[in-house]
């Protein structure tokens, strides 16, 4: 690492540094931006990563006095006062000292946000008031394990309506089993890890990946324990006029028509050209699933689906086929909160694939269950990622700790009543710092209904050849590593961004976050990479001097 500082232009370094994830070159570059830094009037910036610079405060405020109001409940029966040691709380009468509670804060904001929650749930959802607020005050305080292990109660009521509402179900009132996770990294791991114990992938086994794609999916799959074939469906094809759409061409939905290919991998909107797909799209899916490839096992990881109007998920257009990984760290400015959910439907091709296995394999998974239940083989897919989760044995110590779900759950109800206000808001956030990225590049961003623009991915050769001429294109790739645009950004600029080839995007392009600073930032940002470009071609034309 230390001979790349040093020697950043090095093209025999910048091969072997290229092998890694983007992520881990991240910290390669992080370095080589503080040097320039702390070299020059530069300012570092990091748009490597898409932690966003902003957090939801109200329905946290909620979660810290419904905290104070809990831990009023444990002060009532106490063991021993000068150690604070107290009993658990118990349920009875505990609503309507709630309501006095929040009558209390009613001219505080926390105050005002719970009681909001407390009538929807109470009220929209029928919630038995004792019971509800039990559920709240025992999970805040954590002194209980998860019960169930799955989701809570009424945690998952609430995040059912969030989810319908943020993944596109519209009036589909179908009650999807969902699993608390921490993170949807977690959830990757978990699915991936139930599909192998389950003998629903086996080694050799085909997975398709929609690229380019969150770096994970690429490499879980090559993983040794797996040992899967990847087929790849690239969006990476320029489209219109000599521009990417990022939308996948129908002979590349067409891979998937293949019966032996038996999962599919999707990021909707993409990570990082942070595009949905297509209504033309999900309709090649559909007539994929029903008239190829019925038993098609539908991953989709929908993170920033909230961050465009009126998004559809695969979760509500194949709801048989798909299971659902949905993170509130995005939205939410939650990423240290780790929470995340996933969603399957009650019938679903996972529970149906399970069915069909062989009669060995199910006689081992019958052993692998058999510590929870008398009819193992009845476990649902969704139940058995939950006990995998915890390698089966600690089944019942399993599940997101309590004080999280609360978390997930305030969160949910916040942004589900606030829905017509807060996704506007949010959009209109990013779509300006998207706009400020681009202005000064002088290249051009065409109108896009299905980006969501969380990321922006500039393929450089695309606008070397536009600006330039292939010519010029082809001095740059004969030249120079795709990561050395990066790593100059990097060690003249002092910007960080990350390259795009290690998401499987194309080789000369670059993620932008456009998440996580401010919007000043984005034109200094869209300044340098220009400047980088012009910078080539400056090489190039002093090349042509010696001919």
């Amino acid at each position: 690492m230390d001979k790349i500082i040093k020697n950043p232009e090095d093209r025999n370094l910048q091969k072997e540094l290229s092998q890694m994830s983007p992520f881990e070159i991240k910290g390669t570059l992080i370095k080589l931006a503080e040097r320039d830094a702390q070299r020059s009037t530069a300012t570092f910036l990091n748009a490597g990563r898409g932690n966003p610079n902003w957090l939801l405060s109200f329905p946290r405020k909620a979660f810290f006095l419904l905290g104070q109001f809990a831990m009023e409940e444990a002060d009532r029966n106490k063991f021993d006062y000068d150690l604070g040691i107290v009993a658990s709380p118990t349920e009875g009468g505990m609503a309507k000292r709630f309501e006095e509670f929040i009558d209390a804060h009613s001219d505080d904001v926390a105050g005002k946000v719970l009681r909001h929650f407390y009538t929807y749930v109470t009220g929209e959802l029928k919630a038995d008031p004792d019971e509800f607020v039990y559920e709240l005050v025992d999970g805040i305080i954590g002194d209980h394990y998860p019960t169930p292990p799955r989701i809570l109660k009424y945690t998952e009521m609430i995040t059912r309506d969030y989810l319908r509402w943020a993944m596109g179900g519209g009036d589909d009132r179908t009650e999807y089993d969902l699993f608390a996770t921490e993170g949807s990294t977690a959830g990757m791991c978990y699915v991936f890890d139930s599909l192998k114990a389950n003998y629903l992938l086996k080694p050799g086994d085909k997975i398709a990946l929609l690229t380019p794609c969150f770096t994970p999916y690429l490499e879980i799959p090559e993983l040794s324990e797996f040992g899967l074939e990847i087929v790849e469906i690239s969006a990476n094809k320029v489209e219109k006029d000599g521009y990417h759409d990022w939308q996948y061409p129908k002979e590349e939905i067409d891979k998937l028509r293949d019966p032996s290919v038996k999962v599919v991998c999707v990021t909707n909107p993409s990570n990082p050209p942070s595009v949905c797909l297509s209504p033309d799209v999900l309709a090649q899916f559909v007539d994929v699933v029903k008239n190829d490839n019925p038993d098609l096992m539908i991953i989709t990881d929908d993170v920033y689906g909230t961050f465009i109007k009126d998004f559809k998920s695969l979760m509500y257009v194949l709801p048989y086929n798909t299971i659902c990984l949905y993170s509130y760290s995005k939205y939410f400015g939650a990423t240290g909160w780790r929470v995340a959910a996933m969603a399957l439907r009650p019938d679903n091709v996972f529970d149906a694939r399970l069915a069909k296995l062989s009669a060995e394999e199910k006689k081992a998974l019958d052993k692998r269950y058999s510590s929870l239940t008398l009819k193992p083989g009845k476990l649902k897919f969704i139940d058995r990622l939950v006990a995998d989760s915890r390698l089966v044995a600690l089944n019942h110590t399993a599940g997101l700790s309590t004080p999280q779900q609360i978390q997930m759950a305030l969160f949910s109800a916040f942004a589900y009543l606030h829905r017509e206000e807060l996704q506007p808001k949010l959009i209109s956030m990013i779509t300006h710092r998207l706009e400020n990225l681009w202005s000064p590049t002088g290249f051009k961003l065409l109108p896009d209904p299905y980006r969501a623009g969380y990321y922006s991915e500039i393929d450089m050769m695309v606008w070397a050849t536009k600006f330039y001429g292939e010519e010029f294109a082809e001095y740059m790739r004969k030249n120079y590593e795709p990561l050395d645009f990066v790593v100059r950004l990097a060690s003249e600029t002092a910007i960080v961004l990350l390259n795009g080839d290690g998401f499987d995007g194309p080789e000369w392009s670059v993620r932008v976050s456009l998440a996580n600073l401010d919007d000043s930032a984005y034109l200094k940002i869209g300044t340098a990479i220009r400047h980088i470009l012009d910078d080539y071609h400056a090489r190039f034309l002093e090349s042509l001097k010696g001919k």
